[in-house]
């Protein structure tokens, strides 16, 4: 079978693809014929070695997938060969076959969900709706910043904030992203890139600054935006996709009593299996009502996964792009 290799931590281009053994199950696992791959922003750093789960060269990287179970170890008992099935692990997801091991997030493919569209599913949506309906203490009337609201999770955001009743400012780096964002349900959008992100919340809001955001960016934006928001507000902390982790003043939480909220997807669904369980059946719910709509910006054959990185990296994309192994 043919697999994506990270033989040396690097930049995108460094990945290989090559011919490598099909993976053989063991106790508990499975192989999966994976039918799309999507590309997360963790995928950009687990390759150069910067992101808090690590891995050891040579690896295939590739956090989420989707296809058909091949093939079962002994032991396994929640899949059989043939199923349609989608996951989030760490690894492996850049290949024609995948192993998944007992500690991987994987899951039957909801009712009417193609393969591309179940690739690009759990780890966003699951992200988004752990922050805002777990952690967020999120009510119906309040506003809700997203910062890099094309992204995956930012549109993953945007949509669940709708769901629960939100008004959401959606902010963005450039009008094309942004228009895409008001497809999926955004009230108000900001474009950052062009407009000053303090006086355009204030702007919005009426001087009263926003109660939740959602920051999957970091950098410079999450000093400002927490400067904009109102008392008692809530920031949801998702990622560093800007590559700088922001040192925030404490003070600025004290003054106005905010809070400064951590959010630990992964970690999250194996403290907590039966809360994940009842988020997935939520999330399944929604997408079978049509509430939710993952938008897939591109797709790639999988000899151009350096390239859908190198997007990634550069943050081009809007919403997810997908690997497609064999085509």
């Amino acid at each position: 079978m043919k697999a994506v290799i990270c033989k040396q931590f690097g930049p995108p281009e460094t990945l290989v693809v090559e011919e490598v053994p099909s993976p053989r199950p063991g106790p508990g696992e499975v192989v999966v014929s994976v039918k799309a791959a999507s590309v997360n922003f963790p995928d950009v750093l687990i390759i150069q070695n910067k992101y808090q789960v690590k891995a050891t060269p040579p690896f295939t990287p590739g956090s989420e997938f989707a296809g058909v179970v091949k093939e079962i170890g002994p032991g396994v008992t929640h899949a059989k060969p043939g199923d349609r099935v989608l996951g989030a692990g760490g690894f492996g997801g850049f290949a024609e076959e995948c192993l998944v091991g007992a500690g991987t997030r994987m899951v039957p493919i909801p009712a009417k969900m193609d393969f591309p569209t179940a690739a690009s599913f759990l780890l966003t949506y699951g992200t988004s709706h752990h922050a805002l309906c777990n952690r967020a203490d999120a009510n119906p009337g309040e506003t809700l910043l997203v910062l890099g609201a094309a992204g995956g999770v930012g549109l993953a955001a945007v949509e669940i904030g709708k769901i629960l009743g939100l008004r959401v400012i959606a902010a963005a780096s450039s009008k094309e992203k942004l228009a895409v964002c008001r497809e999926h349900g955004a009230d108000e959008t900001i474009d950052y890139a062009a407009e000053d992100l303090r006086a355009r919340i204030k702007a919005l809001t009426g001087g009263k600054g926003v109660d939740l955001i959602y920051d999957p960016v970091g950098g410079a934006y999450t000093e400002a935006a927490l400067r904009s928001s109102s008392w008692r507000a809530r920031l949801l902390v998702i990622g560093f996709a800007a590559g700088e982790i922001p040192k925030i003043a404490l003070n600025l939480a004290l003054l106005m009593e905010r809070s400064i909220v951590g959010v630990y997807w992964g970690e999250w669904t194996k403290r907590a299996p039966e809360e994940f369980a009842a988020a997935l059946e939520q999330l399944d719910e929604w997408f079978a009502q049509g509430k939710l709509r993952p938008h897939i910006s591109a797709t790639y054959r999988l000899d151009e996964a350096a390239r859908a990185v190198t997007d990634m990296a550069e943050r081009r994309v809007m919403g997810k792009v997908v690997l497609l192994p064999g085509s």
